[in-house]
């Protein structure tokens, strides 16, 4: 495990339920100043953006990655905590110019916002209880079962395009799994990293991949901005073609991914 994974098992919980105090705080306003942007990041998503409570800062993979594409393009930039539901209109409204999360690229979202080029890509995982026997080749096998996923993401749509009909959303992973674990769950779907991430890191042996599962696809995760603002989207899209694999790709392994 890299230096960057390294750390207390209490942080990483930490940053997975996120910090109350912190996602409420009011954006700043200094790099708009300064010609930069303000980007709003969740701090649910381990661990590609989280609350560290060890440095009372956001960090993680798409935090690393909207700084180093910022830095290329010579852009001012302050990240800001953003609910993963409230990213989207946050940025709408112009609370914040840029989203950097592990918030995948859909055609829905892309009749409302924009998306720079690529910066990574991923599929859902599905975990069940470790004594589960079952085998989940595909989201259909949930049928029948209560299965948490992400509020306002791609993966409560896949559920039901699969046909799955007992879905309950909750605010973030670590609460989706919590609830697993206790029972209240038969299964959870949602982003690969993360899910692999937190067993890794938190080791438990109560829930376990099922590993004989195929995303339909790997889905991209971009920088996200208005509709219409062609020349931010020039200026990342420069940034993020002259260092993805240099920068980009550093950080993508630093963080596990």
């Amino acid at each position: 495990m890299t230096s960057r994974l390294r750390g207390s098992r209490r942080a990483v919980l930490a940053g997975l339920g996120a910090s109350a105090m912190a996602a409420g705080c009011a954006p700043r306003s200094e790099a708009r100043r300064t010609g930069g942007v303000v980007v709003g990041s969740t701090a649910t998503g381990v661990p590609f953006s989280f609350y560290d409570v060890r440095t009372n800062t956001l960090t993680g993979a798409m935090v690393d990655i909207v700084k180093a594409v910022a830095a290329q393009a010579a852009m001012p930039v302050e990240v800001q905590v953003t609910a993963f539901s409230a990213l989207i209109p946050s940025l709408t409204v112009g609370k914040i110019d840029l989203i950097a999360a592990a918030m995948l690229r859909t055609p829905a979202r892309e009749a409302v916002v924009d998306f720079s080029d690529p910066v990574y890509a991923y599929g859902g995982a599905v975990v069940v209880p470790a004594d589960d026997p079952g085998a989940y080749p595909d989201l259909a096998r949930l049928a029948g079962r209560r299965v948490g996923a992400q509020v306002g993401s791609r993966f409560v749509d896949q559920l039901a395009e699969a046909g799955v009909g007992d879905v309950r959303t909750y605010d973030n992973l670590a609460d989706i799994l919590r609830d697993l674990r206790l029972g209240r769950l038969d299964a959870a779907y949602g982003d690969e990293p993360i899910i692999r991430y937190y067993l890794r890191v938190t080791r438990t042996r109560a829930l376990r991949l099922a590993p004989e599962f195929a995303p339909g696809a790997r889905e991209q995760v971009c920088l996200i901005m208005r509709k219409g603002e062609t020349e931010l989207a020039a200026r990342l899209n420069t940034a993020i073609a002259a260092i993805k694999d240099t920068r980009i790709a550093a950080i993508v392994k630093a963080w596990g991914l």
